[in-house]
């Protein structure tokens, strides 16, 4: 499918941005497609505009694809939230305000630390976990690489920039997966969503220690969940490295992990349709 069928295949999602009245906040968000509803968490620094359309549109196939502002950040109202735990309640806010009884939750980097805060504390609401470029909740062995701090903290992200965060380099099937998948951002959204100021960069920081922390006891909680949890990665995972789920073979029961070769941390990126494929057959296979 060329750039501009991915992007029309998004039908409503680019016209407008919704707004759900939760108890503390208006939560911007916006829905494509139509089937079991998928809330999607954002990274650092990321919006609801911050996913590739192609992967939208893939999911939307099969799925109500819903992706949101957390409360104080881009265009929802409300106070930013400041742990992990804040940051999930947005989710479980969001699905309530839109009369949702069961979800499937996802999340991209910092927003897996997000959806497994969700599942894990409010597990009645989660069908299902999809984690993207993620790590397990607690300590872990594996820390992320400095090239992607020093990049990571720019103001603004060329093309350059995102090879590094999001893709693999080294690869000539990676970068120009990158360069497609910069056009389809750039010229998706008919009204882009408000970017994060630099002043809130600090409170993803905050989710992301509270997260290692794990005062919620969301590890032990990993290894006893009915809850099913997919985790895709990468070969060269750059931020969060998949050999701290390899240390947890065999201790949780229902997460199952793929990883992509040639790829980086937003591996839904390179291969959208494909990681859709992934996500549909797992929760299809486990549902």
């Amino acid at each position: 499918m060329e750039t501009s069928e991915k992007i029309a295949a998004l039908g409503a999602v680019s016209s407008e941005i919704l707004f759900a009245e939760t108890p503390d906040a208006k939560i911007a968000y916006r829905s494509a497609g139509s089937g079991p509803p998928m809330i999607l968490c954002a990274r650092f620094r990321g919006n609801l505009d911050s996913w590739d359309p192609a992967f939208l549109a893939a999911l939307a196939k099969n799925y109500q694809v819903i992706t949101f502002d957390y409360s104080g950040l881009g265009s929802s109202t409300g106070t930013p939230p400041t742990n992990a735990l804040s940051f999930a309640t947005n989710v479980k806010d969001l699905a309530h305000a839109l009369n949702l009884e069961k979800i499937i939750v996802a999340g991209w980097s910092l927003g897996g630390f997000v959806s497994a805060i969700a599942m894990t504390e409010y597990p009645e609401l989660v069908s299902h976990n999809i984690m993207i470029g993620t790590k397990p909740p607690g300590e872990n062995e594996y820390d992320m690489e400095q090239i992607f701090l020093d990049t990571a903290y720019k103001p603004y992200y060329d093309l350059e920039d995102e090879t590094i965060l999001f893709f693999e380099p080294t690869s000539g099937i990676s970068r120009e997966a990158a360069r497609l998948s910069h056009e389809r951002m750039t010229h998706w959204a008919s009204s882009p969503d408000v970017r994060i100021p630099e002043e809130f960069w600090n409170n993803y920081m905050l989710c992301g220690a509270d997260y290692a922390k794990d005062i919620y006891k969301s590890r032990e909680k990993f290894s006893t969940t009915k809850i099913p949890v997919l985790v895709i990665s990468a070969d060269h995972e750059i931020c969060f490295p998949p050999e701290n789920w390899f240390a947890l073979n065999r201790k949780l029961p229902t997460t199952q992990l793929i990883v992509i070769p040639e790829s980086g941390h937003g591996v839904q990126h390179q291969y959208p349709d494909l990681v859709a494929e992934y996500i549909t057959s797992f929760i299809n296979s486990n549902s």
